[in-house]
């Protein structure tokens, strides 16, 4: 039931489908289990119709994201990260990727 992307060693989940009502805010997970420690979380999207677009990066911590307005969050032991989209609106329904690398 989970859609899985394999590069290399590091292999990341993801949950297939996730939605909400316009304005209230959703969370987007994915899991990275092998995840290195000097690996990047790398978090994309893409837009019906469009190339993937990126959204933001981090290796730790929170992160605010301005387009759209949210904040991707990492866990404390890396494993697995979030990204919090605070408004969603019609026009950010789109497919969510997370990726990991150096």
């Amino acid at each position: 039931s989970f859609s899985a992307v394999t590069v290399g060693r590091a292999q990341v989940q993801q949950e297939p489908y996730a939605e909400t009502i316009e304005g209230t805010g959703i969370s987007i997970t994915c899991s990275h289990p092998n995840i290195q420690a000097y690996d990047y979380i790398y978090w994309y999207r893409q837009l019906p119709g469009r190339g993937p677009e990126f959204l933001v990066t981090s290796i730790k911590g929170s992160k605010p994201l301005s387009d759209p307005p949210g904040q991707l969050s990492v866990a404390a032991d890396r494993r697995s990260s979030a990204l919090w989209l605070a408004r969603p609106r019609r026009g950010d329904a789109a497919v969510y990727y997370c990726a990991v690398g150096d």
